[in-house]
């Protein structure tokens, strides 16, 4: 079958590419045409545009590059209009992809879309929408399922697809040498995020604590969508080295770490390192957001465990003095480390075990294969 992908962003890159690689377990002569990234892309199909020009976060900053969003979408339906794909598989990123989902029904294709929009934290009503344009939801997060219902809507849950990529990874035995990266030294892991506003707000702070800290090396994840020089600027003077495409073998050897609140909040925890989730957003984008968000908590660690596991610090207080305390207590603070990687095993006893992708993949080709 041919199937139809669109991911915006470096967490749908990766569950894209899981997603895909199961796919063709069970349909090896399964063709792939996508919006996506790298990893997506290492899996074969053709990569039709890169997240890396698609990723704008919070509502101002969506406003301000609308122009480019909207060409993107309308490129995006003539491409699908002219493949005609067996499937269209839309993961996550819902401004742009229940856009594509309308377009896709309207236009008689199976559509199937994998990780649920977050409507359960601001307008629910979306939830309507979803029931007119999406054919298969598939929902990652065990609360979810219950959401749907109350709405009534019949949602498949698959678990969660970073379980899969957790379990496949496989340590690379020589980072520190790879990396020129101090066997002596414990690891600070910063994760700034993989969008550009994110790092810009995010990674000075980050960085500006590391003289605290003198008996760490503090090192950087850096997002496959940029280039090393491009955090240079963040690092001039600061022996803060940047690794790419080793995020899961930086956590692997890390203390703690300081993350931008996303996906990386979760996998850190999967990886035990206590973390501090750090966001900052612009002003009016976190105004907009504090009057529609119904949730209590921005990081996937607290939203799952419904509980505050990990500190967040938002807008103001994600200054260099706050998430330097925050660290310190991490690091020395024994009864604090210990709660919170007890509170680490019991987000492992709610997440289940992997086979998200293996699932999902499954649940496509049976409802494929019945249209």
């Amino acid at each position: 079958m041919r199937y139809y992908l669109v991911a915006g962003e470096a967490s749908g890159d990766l569950h894209g590419a899981n997603l895909m690689k199961a796919l063709k377990e069970r349909d090896p002569q399964a063709e792939f045409r996508f919006f996506g990234g790298d990893l997506m892309l290492a899996e074969g199909g053709t990569l039709v545009k890169h997240f890396a020009d698609m990723a704008y976060m919070g509502f101002f900053e969506v406003a301000a590059n609308l122009n480019a969003i909207l060409k993107n979408m309308k490129f995006c339906k003539q491409d699908i209009a002219a493949w005609q794909p067996d499937v269209l598989v839309l993961i996550d990123f819902p401004g742009f992809n229940l856009k594509i989902a309308e377009f896709a029904k309207n236009n008689a294709l199976l559509v199937c879309y994998y990780i649920s929009p977050k409507v359960w934290a601001w307008n629910q009503k979306r939830v309507l929408k979803i029931k007119k344009v999406v054919d298969h939801l598939f929902c990652i997060l065990p609360f979810e399922v219950d959401f749907y219902k109350a709405w009534g809507m019949q949602v498949d849950y698959v678990g969660n697809p970073l379980l899969d990529a957790v379990s496949a990874f496989k340590p690379d035995e020589a980072f520190f040498e790879h990396h020129q990266l101090s066997p002596s030294k414990k690891i600070i892991a910063l994760l700034p995020g993989s969008r550009k506003q994110e790092i810009l707000r995010l990674l000075p702070p980050m960085t500006s604590i590391t003289e605290k800290f003198p008996d760490y090396q503090f090192v950087i994840a850096g997002a496959p969508s940029f280039q090393k020089e491009y955090y240079d600027e963040f690092v001039a003077g600061k022996n803060i080295p940047v690794v790419f495409n080793a995020t899961y073998d930086l956590l692997t050897h890390a203390e703690a770490a300081i993350v931008t609140s996303g996906t990386a909040t979760l996998e850190t925890a999967l990886f035990n390192v206590p973390q501090v989730v750090v966001y900052k957003g612009h002003p009016i984008s976190i105004g907009v957001a504090r009057m529609v968000v119904k949730i209590k908590f921005i990081s996937l660690v607290n939203l799952i465990m419904d509980s505050l596991v990990v500190k967040e610090l938002i807008q103001q207080d994600s200054s260099p003095e706050k998430i330097g305390d925050e660290l310190n207590a991490l690091l020395h603070n024994e009864s604090y480390r210990k709660q919170m990687l007890h509170n680490y095993d019991l987000l492992d006893e709610k997440m289940g075990n992997a086979g998200a992708s293996a699932k999902t993949a499954g649940l496509i080709i049976k409802y494929a294969t019945k249209k």
